[in-house]
Formats: structure tokens, sequence, C-alpha cells
């Protein structure tokens, strides 16, 4: 799918907007050596978008105007009770020059989903998805050119309201931005250590698993940080009622294959605890296109281990915008350790990741038109 120029661009979905450049555009050469060797989430290209909403009025004072810091009042609400909400997607660069966001629709539905479990405003398909459209033309040249780095796109949503009260906020702020980003595991397809966490729980039944909001992860971090202590990689977090069933890591879905003549994918199902990625779901696609059969059920830690040691599982590997796909070489739990396979990579975790990545830079056919292109700015 290609999309018009943002040139002229006056209105994101029915919205008006304010359009007002930086009037002091990096130099190309800057702009170059920042992005060089960005990491994660700090280099930030130069526009960002707000709008505001209140109770009273909706959605309004949509702008797009240079990247610099909000002003907040020490009272406001998302900073006392968390009422925020966040996405993250990529902007890809294609070896002809294109530029593409991959299934920024989709972003935009989950957005709502979160927002709707932390009682925030849902901000139009049309308004998320015409925002990425003009932030991107404006910033086209952020995108990089070296394999493995993205533009990635970062919507927030949260309570500005400057009033403590323990209820819905009457006052929310939509902010857009976008930072260059390197590969999220610098280390590629090297297969990651994972520690089981008995202790700790990222959501249960009821809770808001399912959103992509700020507490989630706040309350992953102590997980995390033991994990570490471990000499592991990441943490893979259990169901909070049984402790037994496999839920996902930190920030990414966990896939098993079972291999064989027909390997066959085996990933945690949705029961509102988790949350539901749009990589998960992408690859579930692409794997049934290849042929393989995916089956979405619950797995226990006990068919883990068992069917690891015994080699009926030949593959794990977790998912997600950040990481796309990064292979899971060991795991330990408690006392226990056991290895994936023979350690390192599989055929079936290799051949997904490269039709994913074919399919987001455009070498590969979009059958399922994920890929939205986005044109730059005229200029002169």
């Amino acid at each position: 799918m290609t999309v018009p120029a943002a040139d002229a661009r006056s209105r994101v979905g029915d919205l008006p907007i304010e359009v007002v450049p930086t009037t002091a555009p990096l130099a190309d050469a800057e702009r170059a050596r920042r992005m060089r060797e960005p990491g994660f989430g700090r280099v930030f290209s130069e526009h960002m978008v707000t709008i505001r909403w209140t109770r009273a009025d909706g959605w309004q004072d949509a702008r797009l105007g240079p990247y610099g810091p909000l002003v907040l009042d020490p009272a406001t609400v998302a900073l006392h009770y968390g009422q925020s909400v966040f996405e993250g997607f990529k902007v890809y660069r294609g070896a002809d020059g294109s530029v593409a966001a991959f299934r920024p629709e989709a972003n935009a539905e989950r957005f709502r989903a979160s927002a709707r479990r932390l009682c925030l405003p849902e901000l139009p398909v049309a308004v998320f998805v015409e925002a990425v459209d003009l932030l991107v033309a404006h910033d086209h040249a952020w995108v990089p050119t070296t394999p493995g780095h993205t533009l990635y796109i970062r919507p927030l949503l949260f309570a500005s309201e400057p009033e403590l009260v323990v209820r819905p906020s009457e006052e929310c702020l939509f902010v857009l931005t976008a930072f260059v980003a390197a590969d999220y595991f610098p280390r590629g397809l090297t297969p990651v250590s994972v520690w089981v966490a008995d202790e700790f729980v990222r959501a249960a039944p009821g809770g808001t698993g399912a959103a992509k909001c700020a507490a989630n992860y706040a309350a992953g971090l102590a997980a995390q940080a033991a994990a570490a202590e471990q000499g592991c990689d990441q943490v893979v977090f259990l169901d909070a009622v049984e402790r037994r069933w496999v839920e996902e890591l930190g920030g990414m879905n966990l896939v098993f294959v079972r291999g064989g003549e027909h390997p066959t994918l085996v990933t945690p199902e949705l029961t509102g605890t988790l949350l539901p990625g749009i990589t998960r779901d992408s690859l579930i696609t692409l794997a049934r296109d290849l042929g393989l059969e995916v089956e979405e059920r619950r797995i226990s830690m006990e068919e883990w281990e068992a069917d690891a040691r015994s080699g009926a599982i030949t593959e794990v590997f977790a998912c997600g915008t950040a990481a796309v796909l990064t292979p899971v070489g060991r795991v330990r739990r408690g006392g226990a350790e056991w290895t994936i396979g023979d350690g390192g990579t599989g055929p079936v975790t290799t051949a997904l990741r490269e039709r994913l990545i074919a399919v987001q830079t455009g070498s590969a056919p979009d059958p399922h038109g994920w890929r939205r292109e986005i044109a730059p700015i005229a200029t002169g």
C-alpha cells in the first residue's frame, strides 16, 4: 500500500493539524553521525506530533512541530497513577530506497484496546495512521540505510490532567515520536538464555496483561534484574494462578517448534494476560503461508523441559517488534538447566526471520498488504 506525499497535509483523519517544521534542521553530516551507532531509544528524529484531548471537547490542537521537551505539572495524573499506554512499530527502508511502515493499522487498533483498558480516550485509527504518515514524511531522511537499523515509531498516550483525584483523567495528551534503532539484541541470531521466574508474575487474569501500558513494564524490571543475576539474558513469566503455564518474556512472545518432517509451531494462546503481539500474529500468518502447522494453546513448563530434553521440541524463539525473531538456546529454572536442540539457531527460526524481514523491507511479495509506503515531503 502506498500513501500520497504529505506535503500539504492540513488534516490527520478528520482533525485539522498545524504543521510547523523545525527552522534549524540538522546538516546531513551531523544526522549521519548521530545515526551511525544509535543504540535503542537514544537518537530521536527532528519532529513530533502532539494531539490534546479533553472530556468536554474531544480531540483537538493537533500539531507537528520540532522534537522537544514536554512541560508537565508535578500533579500530572499519569506520573502518580500510571494512566499511560504506548505502542512500538518500525519503518523500514527497502533496497530500492522506498520507505514503509509495517502494519501501523494493527498497532493503531491495539493502541485503542490498551487505551480502553486504562480508561483513556481511543484515538481514531485514521488519525493515528495519518499522523505517522506525516511524521515519517517530514523525517524521511532519518530512516536508516544500514542493514538491521530502522526508524522506530513510539506513540504515547497519557493522562495529563493536573488533579490527583483517583478517577479517569479529564485531559490527555497523545505524543508521537520516532527514533533510530539498531538491533535490540546486537548479537543478531545468536541464541539468548532465559530464566524462569517462579517468584514474579507479569499479569493476572482480569488485569492489564493484554494492554501495552507502562505499569506492565515497570512491574517486570525486578524479574529481569533477577534473570541477569542468574546469568541469563531474559526472563520467562508463568501464569499467576498455577505458576505452571508459559506466558511470555519481559517484552516478547514465545514460540516453540516441534520438529520432524513437518514442523509444528506452538505458541501460548491469548488469554487476556498476554500481550497480543503484532510480530507474533505476522509470524503465525507467514508460517501458515509456508505450509507449517500452528497451534495456539497452553504449554506447561513440564512439557517444555521434558520435550526439550527428549528432542521433541527442537527450537524456541522469542518474537517482538524490537527483537524481530531471537532464538532461545538455554533455559534455567531453579537448579535445573536445559538446552534447546544443539543450543544454536534452528532452520525454522532462520527461515521465518528471513521471510519476515524480506516482507518488511519490500524484498519479498506482500500479499497481506502489511507495508504502508510513505513518500517524503517535496523540497525546493
